[in-house]
């Protein structure tokens, strides 16, 4: 099969050298935003300037991009991804993306005769790189099975989630509980500093009991080396993911008074400093003094 690959980000970056180390043809789509692709390229890598073309002479499309507004663009510009879309071609859109949309972009995909998968991702960049992210996918289970051998190069776990947009429903749903963790630990933290408790302390309690989580693993070296490598997820995107997800509960009729609080944290963090990792919650709150202040 020629793929094609249109976000060559810090997510993206990882998909593509697991395609091509697996052996397939790969064209990128020259973008400002990518990531350096120098080492894609000596993997073999095509690239193109257009998307339209780029959609045309490939039999499979990987969409990796920031969100709703971005897909949109890729898809419906002049010289966008629909105007080069045919019978038997599929789009797999590993972005995090809003269920409406992709209801959306979904049906503007059948209508040309071709197959969509949302399939958007969680973990991290090291993992993309390592060929062990986890999928979550809506859309039907037999095209979800075609494509099955191209996503294991660079998926560990890969989830069908339901009909299309069931994916993005179910990622949006994993990353309110995933930041909901890290914002209670980056409170707590600046508590446990504050309180004079033995930060290694605090870690081995948490972790021996009901505080474990994920969030904790990838938040502990920066509480205690201040190395935040492993958790490369900006704050701007954090708030972008909040926002998606409290207008969903809030389209749904479900109360969301901590969905709504979390926003509300983000928010103000991501204009403190948007483009900061996630571990920076901790000092943007160590900055702050609290209503007993």
């Amino acid at each position: 099969m020629e793929l094609g690959m249109i976000g060559v980000g810090l997510m993206g970056h990882g998909i593509a050298k697991n395609l091509l180390q697996a052996g397939h043809a790969l064209t990128l789509l020259e973008h400002p935003g990518n990531q350096p692709v120098g080492d894609l390229l000596e993997l073999g890598a095509a690239t193109s300037r257009n998307a339209s073309e780029l959609t045309r002479r490939s039999d499979a499309l990987f969409i990796c991009v920031t969100g709703s507004a971005q897909l949109e663009d890729v898809m419906y510009q002049s010289e966008g991804v629909l105007n080069g879309l045919g019978a038997g071609k599929t789009v797999v859109d590993c972005s995090t993306v809003e269920p409406h949309v992709t209801l959306r972009v979904a049906d503007a995909v059948a209508s040309k005769g071709a197959r969509f998968l949302d399939a958007p991702l969680t973990r991290t960049p090291k993992e993309a790189e390592e060929g062990r992210l986890n999928m979550m996918v809506g859309g039907e289970a037999e095209v979800l099975e075609e494509m099955r051998p191209l996503l294991e190069t660079f998926c560990e776990n890969i989830y069908h989630a339901g009909p299309v947009s069931a994916g993005h429903t179910l990622k949006l749903l994993h990353n309110f509980v995933s930041l909901g963790n890290c914002a209670l630990l980056a409170e707590a933290v600046v508590c446990a500093r504050r309180g004079g408790v033995d930060m290694d302390t605090f870690i081995e309690v948490l972790r021996s009991g009901g505080g474990d989580s994920v969030a904790l693993k990838r938040l502990t070296p920066y509480v205690l080396h201040g190395d935040e490598g492993g958790f490369r997820f900006s704050l701007a995107n954090c708030y972008k993911d909040l926002t998606y997800y409290v207008n969903m509960a809030d389209n749904h009729g479900v109360p969301s008074m901590v969905a709504h609080a979390l926003h509300q944290l983000f928010e103000l963090a991501s204009s403190m400093g948007g483009d900061r990792a996630v571990p920076r919650l901790i000092d943007l709150l160590d900055s702050t003094q609290g209503e007993s202040g």
